[in-house]
């Protein structure tokens, strides 16, 4: 069945949402996003039902987003040092929904640490894997690896290495598009639910890639990119609060 999603949300650098009374906090540190455009048409199948692609002057995209994951903490409690604290690489889309939602939807999010993988993928449903993974710094230059573990499939690899450059003053409204995002779509038993989030604004930097050996997007049932990503870009990181889930009509769940 089709759907005719409202007017999406504005594409903004700052949250359209507050979340007063958080169901998680954490922060995302040493990010690295590098995108791929996609035809619509080829994402669709993939998306929750309820979304459709988001697409910017009619073009999607795939993000290859790595990064070190940092406390994560339930309520209002502190964040936990280990448990809470690993490197993560994620596969992700572009969404909207029948509410104009703008969101992101996982196909795969790769991390170091067993017990947050379990509890994700129970809890949440997220398609989270265990995997061998390190973030490493020598002068500007980062390298994100990774070697997939369990569930598999066991092998699947990334090897990310980029040369972070100058703040961007004023980003574009694609760099807004691709890393403003202020919520994530997913099937929660069946039913799909909508997560908000919010966090200051992305403090963005040129970067070079040096190097993308991978091939977590095929794993996660896309096309193998074609050419270097059209995007890469670098953040040092922000805190992250995560709200109360919604229905499909747009309230929050109990």
């Amino acid at each position: 069945m089709s759907l005719t999603p409202a007017v999406p949300e504005p594409v903004t650098a700052d949250p359209p949402r507050s979340t007063p009374s958080p169901l998680l906090t954490q922060s995302w540190l040493d990010m690295a996003f590098l995108h791929w455009a996609a035809d619509p048409a080829d994402v669709a199948p993939l998306l929750p039902a309820g979304t459709v692609p988001d697409a910017l002057d009619g073009v999607t995209y795939v993000g290859l987003v790595a990064f070190r994951m940092h406390r994560i903490g339930w309520f209002r409690l502190p964040g936990i040092p280990y448990l809470g604290t690993f490197p993560e690489t994620n596969v992700r889309l572009y969404s909207v929904d029948a509410h104009g939602r703008r969101g992101v939807v996982f196909r795969s999010l790769d991390a170091s640490r067993l017990i947050p993988v379990i509890v994700a993928r129970t809890a949440f449903r997220l398609p989270y894997v265990w995997s061998r993974m390190a973030v490493r710094h020598s002068g500007d230059t980062i390298t994100y690896t990774g070697t997939r573990r369990w569930p598999g499939p066991r092998g699947a690899h990334s090897r990310i290495a980029i040369r972070t450059g100058e703040r961007i003053e004023e980003p574009t409204e694609l760099e807004h598009f691709l890393t403003a995002r202020w919520g994530m779509h997913n099937t929660f038993f069946g039913r799909p639910i909508y997560l908000p989030n919010t966090h200051p604004r992305w403090p963005l930097h040129r970067a070079d890639l040096i190097e993308c050996d991978e091939d977590l997007v095929v794993a996660a049932g896309l096309p193998e990119p074609v050419g270097p990503p059209v995007s890469v870009l670098y953040s040092p990181g922000v805190p992250v609060r995560f709200g109360r889930p919604a229905r499909p009509n747009g309230i929050p769940a109990p």
